[in-house]
């Protein structure tokens, strides 16, 4: 594997050095981004510039409760008190200041899901997570009705599901919203949402700023939706784009983030978003022909469109920018999980030998090892389906480590194809819209804790993807760090719009990114190689011959 080639030109700073840290945060001017994502929940506290004040995070994981993976509203808010009294903790340490008063506020969130509630504001089912694929017919049924693919992570299709299943809490929905809209709407009292996270609760219209009117209607007309006692425009949250007024943090808000009360109520907020719209906004991937990855438990590579796909596509969901424009989504439900698994057997490994490794150790080295294997992993294939992957058509996880006889079975080979599989769903995702849709893309801005190794999984992706793709200093952080830079912005436009007293006269996203956050960082670019490129190519193909394997072990393994 080589490195192609290497740019330098943007990447998040750090306010580790230089300014009055201290004056700022006690003046309330630093901007506070929260998300919750799958594996750890994380905040980031900014000044204006995005330059980096602070971080907290706390780790949790989902449960599989029955049926359903999910995260209880418990576990939420004893993990989002735990993250944010650590970084406030870090101020204190870092900076001998008090954090009492916010700039602005943000809270991020996996996207999609469904969390419903009563008129009481009592919860009625559990969280049912991205990761659940048990609305496949309901899916289905909604992608012919609306003309649209519909994934079956997105809230109408568990919406429809549960109506199907004649669940009992379907007569009493007042309020359906994503995790990101929950904890927003318990911070401010206000039941809103970002474009970009309600693209994946129901289609978005042309105008970017509103749920698509003519399919609202469409889908009151579904026989089984049309004897309900309610009407889904009623359900929704509102929509918000970013830069526009989300309300303000109030004393309950406040005190459910510190029960210590010293922070202080009123921060103005921006409109609560899903992570892939964070991870846009970390890594300036807002404007057309510009995409980001984001990988975790999950991946998605998001692709901000120049025009209109040729028609509806199973592989590709259609969701927005923060601020409205279109976005082709390629998103797996599996990417690190079954890596981590391994990495941990290494692990123990290392601790019985007596040689114990630090995970930026562990990984580094293991990483490289991959870095010298055979361009096509020597014929070793890696199926990470910790949980079902819609995007090749399997229904549940079963891990497997596949490779005929005369594999070329080694270490290195090994890690290659790990590096591959965590990507493998994805990859036959992107073919359909590179090579399919012949959708054009300059660069892919990658972010997550795979690509912490610096080079390795970057260059992976862009030979996967054949496509540049590019990394900042935000790239194992980045969701957080960009949930915070859109509650900046929020606070700057508030700023513009009374200085002016006109809602056009403050700086668009774009251009905030653009002249303010990312102007003179740095960035490293790897271009797709050759010899990579043709050697994924070919492991691609036998992992597509191999899925068979993968569809068939739910089954047999039960």
């Amino acid at each position: 594997m080589t490195h192609a080639d290497v740019s330098h030109t943007h990447s998040p700073s750090s306010a580790a050095d230089g300014g009055d840290h201290a004056a700022l945060i006690a003046a309330g001017r630093a901007h506070l981004g929260i998300e919750l994502g799958s594996t750890r929940i994380k905040a980031a506290l900014v000044d204006e510039t995005g330059a980096v004040l602070a971080t907290g995070s706390h780790a949790w994981e989902n449960e599989l409760v029955g049926e359903t993976w999910t995260y209880s509203l418990e576990a939420v808010w004893a993990g989002v008190r735990d993250c944010y009294a650590e970084l406030a903790r870090e101020v204190r340490e870092r900076h001998g200041a008090e954090l009492s008063r916010l700039g602005s506020l943000g809270v991020s969130a996996m996207m999609h899901g469904y969390l419903a509630f009563d008129a009481d504001g009592e919860q009625l089912a559990e969280f049912r997570t991205w990761r659940n694929t048990f609305t496949t017919e309901a899916a289905a049924q909604l992608s012919e009705i609306l003309e649209q693919n519909i994934p079956l992570r997105w809230s109408v299709s568990h919406l429809l599901h549960a109506v199907q299943q004649g669940e009992e809490h379907v007569d009493s929905l007042d309020h359906l919203t994503t995790l990101a809209g929950y904890v927003h709407w318990q911070l401010t009292g206000r039941k809103v949402l970002g474009v970009g996270d309600a693209s994946g609760m129901f289609p978005i219209a042309a105008s970017g700023d509103a749920f698509d009117a003519e399919l609202l209607k469409r889908f009151a007309r579904i026989e089984d939706i049309d004897a309900q006692p309610w009407s889904l425009p009623d359900l929704l949250p509102e929509v918000l784009v970013a830069g526009q007024d989300a309300g303000r943090l109030t004393a309950e808000g406040a005190a459910l983030l510190d029960p210590t009360g010293t922070l202080q109520p009123g921060a103005i907020t921006a409109p609560p978003e899903g992570d892939a719209g964070t991870g846009m906004v970390a890594t300036q991937a807002v404007e057309p022909r510009t995409g980001n990855v984001s990988a975790g438990t999950s991946a998605f590579a998001m692709v901000v469109l120049e025009g209109p796909l040729s028609g509806p596509r199973e592989e590709i969901d259609l969701v927005t920018t923060p601020s409205g424009d279109p976005v082709a989504m390629i998103h797996t439900n599996n990417c690190t999980t079954d890596l981590d698994a391994w990495l941990g057997l290494f692990s123990r490994f290392a601790e019985l030998v007596g040689a114990p490794q630090s995970p930026e150790e562990l990984y580094g080295t293991l990483f490289s090892a991959g870095a010298d294997g055979d361009a096509d992993a020597g014929g070793v294939l890696s199926y990470n389906y910790v949980s079902g992957e819609h995007q090749t058509g399997v229904a549940s996880g079963r891990p497997l480590l596949v490779r005929e006889q005369s594999a070329r079975f080694t270490l290195e080979n090994f890690m290659r194809a790990q590096l591959y599989g965590a990507f493998g769903a994805l990859a036959v995702g992107m073919e359909a819209l590179l090579k399919d849709e012949g959708v054009r893309l300059d660069v892919m801005y990658a972010h997550g804790g795979i690509f912490r190794t610096r080079g390795v999984a970057q260059q992976v992706l862009a030979d996967a993807l054949g496509v540049p793709v590019a990394l900042g200093e935000s790239a194992g952080e980045g969701g957080a760090w960009g949930m915070a830079l859109l509650a900046a912005h929020t606070a700057r436009t508030a700023a513009a719009d009374a200085d002016s007293g006109t809602p056009t006269a403050a700086q668009s996203l774009s251009a905030y990114l653009d002249e303010v956050v990312f102007a003179g960082q740095d960035l490293t670019t790897l271009s797709p190689d050759a010899d990579g490129t043709a050697g994924h190519g070919a492991w691609l193909d036998a992992y597509r011959a191999g899925l068979p394997l993968a569809r068939q072990a739910g089954d047999v393994l039960g």
